[in-house]
């Protein structure tokens, strides 16, 4: 011992425990833990993929997903590689790319003739233009004559009956009757009137029976009297 400290000569001498050395046990790692979960399952209750989206504040709150809620995003990233956003001049939009040829009238007439039918055929509003071969009624004429026809009829038209007599009144069936809805109106104003009648009788009940007088007790009424005695003989 030196200096106040310990030393050991095994750990820098010579010693009789090291001449035969110690076998060192192979050190056996252990298998690797599996988990029987998928790796890509997101994780419960996360706060992760809602930023900037209309998704709440937490997600996979059931632990049911099995994909993320929210995809990532191709260009989230630092940047893409230089030139990768460039256009390819070789690849470019052809005429008629995305729009189909319209056919000629003569290619449907000859391909798809039904297509030119109407579906549905309004109905016609005037007559059929007369063919070139068709002909006229001519010399076609009547012996009727209009005038006196018409005068005859005007004639022997029986003339028609009007009702000028005036209702009379006195007759009705409700006549100094009293009306069915004045007979309501009074029926809904006795009805409150007789309500009015029993609240007051309730409150006189109520008054009556809190406002009652009640004998003062013999201890207090003695109490009193000898108090009143006492004044008395002090005034007089």
């Amino acid at each position: 011992m030196y200096g106040g400290s310990m030393s050991f000569p095994m750990d820098h001498q010579e010693s009789i425990y090291a001449i035969i050395p110690e076998k060192k046990a192979p050190v056996v790692k252990p298998p690797r833990h599996v988990s029987k979960h998928s790796g890509m399952v997101p994780p419960t209750a996360s706060t992760f993929h809602t930023k900037g989206t209309t998704v709440p504040a937490l997600s996979n709150l059931e632990g049911l997903a099995q994909e993320k809620i929210v995809g990532d995003y191709s260009f989230r990233t630092i940047g893409g590689a230089p030139g990768s956003a460039r256009n390819d001049p070789d690849s470019f939009m052809r005429s008629g790319a995305k729009t189909a040829r319209v056919p000629l009238l003569a290619e449907v007439k000859r391909t798809h003739p039904e297509l030119l039918k109407p579906t549905v055929c309004s109905a016609r509003l005037k007559p059929t233009v007369p063919r070139s071969t068709e002909r006229p009624l001519f010399n076609m004429m009547t012996s009727k004559n209009f005038v006196v026809a018409n005068a005859v009829d005007t004639i022997l038209a029986a003339p028609k009956r009007t009702q000028d007599v005036a209702k009379d009144y006195l007759h009705k069936e409700d006549y100094g009757k009293t009306p069915k809805y004045l007979e309501h109106i009074k029926r809904d104003i006795e009805h409150e009137y007789a309500y009015i009648d029993q609240l007051q009788k309730q409150s006189q009940e109520y008054q009556i029976a809190n406002h009652k007088p009640q004998p003062l007790p013999e201890e207090d009424r003695l109490q009193l009297i000898g108090g009143l005695k006492a004044k008395w003989e002090q005034v007089n």
